[in-house]
């Protein structure tokens, strides 16, 4: 329920060489926010998500990231309870993260390893309550007349939209979205944004999702959160982040790809 913390991430840093991707990152996300990631390329938004989903593990510190009140990792080292943890978070790609080869069907299905026998998984055989979940949760991103195409037949907007999917087959309570709409067309990416907007409002799912798109940020999310170098330099709702926020995060070369006004 709301007001419960979702994700607490405690003095978090990351480093890749002489590159601090994370510099002591303090944040808490609580269940059923709407929340957007934003910041130039090389802030730290993926390193963040994929830290806070367990993906990636902190420098070895006195940093401590928590999920759905358990520890998912702290000093370095991950939770030996990491893999139940993340079989609550959906976390969606921005390449898709489909089985190519696979039918659209099986790739959803595929949301449900960790709730089923994993040899039925193996083989595909899917239970009958289970397949009804899929195509239920096809029908729902508007895919079920694709169930039987191989994914990669698919558009990008339609690959990101049963990856979503997939998340609701998995029953998860949060999902992680790496900047889901990046390689997409304005139209398949409002689709995909409207989709994870539904289950934040109708199932109170979490919703953490990183975006280039300041315009879809704005529009969509109930909070934003602005990393620069690492470090959060806003934290609070779309109406406060005004023109100087946006110079500040971006530098003025913001004016050249970002339009005066409201753009919802």
């Amino acid at each position: 329920m709301p007001g419960q913390a979702l994700v607490t991430l405690a003095k978090v840093s990351k480093t890749y060489g002489q590159r601090r991707a994370l510099d002591g990152v303090d944040l808490k996300l609580d269940a059923g926010d709407m929340v957007a990631l934003i910041g130039p390329s090389g802030s730290g938004k993926s390193t963040l998500l994929r830290a806070a989903a367990g993906l990636v593990t902190i420098d070895a510190d006195q940093g401590r990231i928590e999920a759905f009140g358990e520890l998912v990792q702290a000093g370095g080292r991950l939770s030996d309870h990491v893999r139940k943890i993340r079989g609550r978070i959906g976390f969606i790609f921005q390449q898709f993260n489909l089985v190519s080869r696979l039918s659209l069907f099986t790739n959803v299905a595929l949301g449900l390893l960790g709730r089923i026998d994993p040899v039925r998984g193996l083989f595909g055989w899917w239970p009958g309550k289970e397949k009804t979940a899929v195509m239920a949760a096809l029908t729902r991103v508007g895919l079920a007349e694709y169930a039987g195409q191989r994914a990669d037949s698919l558009s990008g907007g339609q690959q990101q939209r049963a990856a979503i999917a997939r998340a609701m087959v998995q029953q998860a309570k949060a999902v992680f979205a790496d900047e889901p709409v990046a390689s997409l067309d304005p139209v398949a990416a409002r689709k995909v944004m409207e989709l994870l907007c539904d289950l934040n409002a109708s199932e109170g799912i979490g919703v953490f999702v990183s975006l280039h798109q300041v315009d879809y940020a704005l529009r969509y999310c109930r909070r934003i959160v602005a990393l620069k170098a690492g470090k959060i330099v806003y934290d609070g709702p779309p109406g406060g982040l005004d023109h100087a926020h946006l110079v500040d995060i971006y530098g003025p070369e913001i004016e050249e790809v970002f339009w005066e006004g409201d753009p919802r």
